[in-house]
């Protein structure tokens, strides 16, 4: 495969919108049961706080070299801090509104010995002002991107995401979205949707075969006037659907760790590849990379353009 464009992809420009959150990791030691009820105690040893949700994929485009801005809703709250002090220490040009009614989304895991035990999460909806001010931030910095990027995770910030890829298109932008739901016609419009296998089952029903699988996706891409469809199925690889038809790549033959995440990466790399012009096949294998991996790490973590950079030689 052709090395990694990374000088290019330093030019870039990726602007970012969608559900901003905040993983929270407590790590600690599992030694006893508790008295009070059949649970394990944990010791906590260690806590770490990293970007989650749209944040993690503006994380992922900074990683591999791109410009990237953010636009999300954010509580004004200790968790809003600690999303706002961390993108900036990632180098994401962060345009995050503070609403007042809010609560950041936080999802909160408890590791022992580096398993999950349990996760917690904190989650409002935004209220009408904020996200007429996501529609404001969107208008406001189109122009100066190649690509914008629609990081849906169902926490209410693309309650109107068909006013946001009809902005977008009309101004000539290409739009990627990372879908949630089974209402994919809010969509309608976008340049490529990245289901991954459960979530394009619910767009479309179980398929029993390749053949099913590519006429139900061909046909859900015209009716949405998409460019491109790519369903992200985990060990089975990538396929993607185009005018051109069906391509398919298998996984990467890496240990999965961890596939929190991955997602985030694969929609990052996508977004970087196509801001410089790669085709969909090229975008789709460096993407398919970059997930392999990511699912290797533990957690929402980054693939560094020197990590592909060094599967690519």
């Amino acid at each position: 495969m052709k090395s990694f464009p990374a000088e290019a992809i330093s030019h870039s420009r990726v602007l970012v919108v969608g559900d901003v959150m905040l993983d929270r990791y407590w790590f600690g030691e599992v030694e006893r049961i508790s008295p009070e009820a059949p649970v394990p105690v944990v010791r906590v040893a260690r806590r770490e706080d990293r970007l989650g949700g749209a944040a993690n994929v503006a994380r992922n485009v900074a990683a591999l070299g791109g410009h990237v801005t953010l636009v999300g809703v954010l509580g004004e709250d200790e968790a809003g801090d600690s999303v706002r002090r961390l993108s900036a220490e990632a180098g994401i040009q962060a345009d995050l509104i503070a609403d007042p009614s809010l609560h950041t989304t936080l999802k909160m895991r408890v590791l022992g010995r580096q398993q999950q035990l349990l996760r917690v999460d904190f989650e409002q909806h935004p209220a009408q002002a904020a996200l007429d001010s996501v529609d404001a931030a969107l208008a406001r910095h189109l122009a100066n991107h190649d690509i914008v990027v629609l990081s849906d995770y169902a926490k209410g910030v693309l309650t109107r995401v068909e006013a946001l890829v009809a902005l977008a298109r009309s101004a000539g932008i290409p739009v990627l979205v990372d879908p949630k739901g089974d209402d994919y016609t809010r969509y309608r419009g976008a340049t490529l949707v990245t289901p991954n296998r459960s979530e394009m089952q619910q767009a479309v029903g179980r398929w029993n075969s390749e053949a099913e699988l590519t006429d139900r996706a061909q046909r859900l891409r015209a009716d949405l006037d998409l460019e491109a469809l790519l369903v992200t199925r985990s060990e089975q690889g990538m396929t993607l659907f185009t005018d051109a038809g069906r391509d398919h790549i298998d996984a990467q033959a890496h240990e999965v760790f961890d596939v929190s995440g991955a997602g985030d990466t694969v929609l990052a790399t996508l977004a970087v590849s196509r801001a410089i012009d790669l085709p969909w096949a090229d975008a789709m294998a460096w993407a398919n990379r970059a997930g392999g991996i990511a699912v290797g790490k533990l957690g929402t973590s980054v693939v560094t353009a020197a990590e592909l950079a060094g599967e690519s030689s």
